[in-house]
């Protein structure tokens, strides 16, 4: 019996080690290996390529207004998106491989748990065989008791360590799952990330095409397109007085304690990140720009292209565009959201609209893309907020643009100061 123990002790425990420890990994682990690597180095180089297009996208943005600028700020703007969609596919490649080399690290170790557990169930059936021997014929088999007893316990704690090494390959099996939920997940992400930038390309795209067509309308003279945004400026100044009488004859209804506790948490930014350009109320240029004398809301910095998030948890109300009837004289291309909290908000100027009317949001959702339709000397992003009783999108007959457009009409009293309920914004 203690020949018979030893042997299955030794060849239980040498199975397993060796089996743990030379186990071959498919060949194409190292082709992973390698795809990954070369995605890590590739990013640092796109990372500080689009870093170098936003540092020249900051210096035009101080220079004048002028055709040429426009249309060379439009170029670098393409050429930092084309390289952020190459950036995302790199790290869309680098994550895949990181799945894939997950994938082969769990078969590995459901292999190893397999054949583990196949080893200790081996093991014991043939200690069982041995057990079911007679007593004299054990004892017999070995030189004294005391190697007998030996025996069996050597094989118990031979057993005992399989098992525990069994547990904890099934523990990294556990964790490794886990890993690769969580990199699919980033993968979903970055696949939406694409999709975003291949819509902001378009519209990049879409713009650069408008500009140069404007360059055709010029004749590529300076004269010329300062006199297209004086006639811009005329048309808009006349349609925002038809605008604020529409909105002075409302008389909505609005109750107080319908709305949140002036806080810095009701909304969240709709952009990832913040520059204010233009605050509410009276600004150093809301009486020349606004026929009120004031500005009705908050401007933010935003290349065209940049993603505009819902503040919160709401519902669209409208999509629309006044740029077809009052072309450069108004919102442009518009979002509407009611909230859940008692306020409304409006955003304007952008590029492209990817909400629907009647669609659910939350805070954080893309509802679109920032640009510079309507009347925008440059990209930007405009955001109103409302009292929500005091709101509604409204159809009105422009005898100024002599067409009908659609877009969200304010009691005086609805509009608000946006930071009131935004983050504490500092620069």
């Amino acid at each position: 019996m203690a020949k018979k123990l030893s042997l299955i002790s030794i060849s239980i425990l040498v199975i397993f080690t060796v089996f743990l420890g030379n186990i071959s990994k498919a060949d194409t682990i190292e082709q992973i290996q390698a795809k990954i690597e070369a995605a890590n180095k590739n990013r640092a180089t796109l990372e500080k390529e689009i870093a170098s297009y936003q540092d020249q996208l900051k210096t035009i943005g101080v220079q004048s207004n002028t055709l040429q600028n426009t249309i060379k700020s439009l170029d670098v703007s393409t050429n930092k998106i084309t390289t952020q969609v190459k950036l995302a596919q790199t790290n869309i490649n680098q994550t895949t491989g990181t799945i894939q080399e997950t994938d082969l690290q769990i078969s590995d170790k459901q292999k190893k748990i397999n054949i583990g557990n196949l080893v200790i169930r081996n093991g014991l059936r043939k200690i069982e065989e041995s057990d079911s021997q007679g007593v004299l014929e054990i004892l017999l088999s070995n030189k004294s008791l005391s190697d007998f007893w030996t025996e069996i316990e050597n094989t118990i704690q031979v057993q005992a360590r399989i098992s525990d090494q069994v547990a904890s390959v099934k523990d990294i099996k556990t964790s490794l799952e886990k890993a690769k939920a969580d990199l699919e997940q980033k993968k979903r992400e970055l696949e939406d990330y694409t999709n975003e930038l291949a819509d902001q390309k378009k519209v990049l795209q879409s713009t650069k095409n408008e500009k140069s067509t404007l360059l055709t309308a010029t004749k590529n003279k300076e004269a010329n397109y300062q006199k297209i945004l004086k006639d811009k400026l005329a048309l808009k100044a006349a349609l925002d007085k038809e605008i604020s009488d529409s909105e002075s004859q409302l008389k909505l209804i609005i109750d107080p304690k319908s709305l949140p506790k002036a806080n810095n948490s009701a909304l969240a930014w709709p952009l990832d990140k913040i520059y204010i350009t233009q605050l509410f109320g009276i600004t150093s240029v809301s009486g020349r720009l606004y026929s009120s004398g004031a500005h009705n809301g908050v401007d933010f910095r935003a290349a065209i292209g940049t993603k505009v998030m819902s503040a919160g948890s709401g519902v669209v109300e409208g999509v629309g565009d006044t740029d077809p009837i009052c072309p450069g004289a108004s919102y442009g291309k518009w979002v509407f959201i009611r909230y859940d909290n008692g306020l409304a908000s409006a955003y304007g100027h952008m590029s492209l609209t990817t909400a629907k009317a009647g669609q659910r949001v939350k805070a954080g959702d893309t509802v679109g893309y920032s640009g510079a339709t309507g009347y925008a000397l440059g990209a930007h992003l405009h955001m109103s907020v409302f009292a929500g009783d005091g709101v509604k999108v409204t159809t009105l007959k422009s005898v100024v643009c002599k067409g009908t457009y659609t877009i969200p009409l304010a009691d005086p009293k609805a509009y608000l100061n946006p930071m009131i309920y935004l983050p504490t914004y500092t620069e």
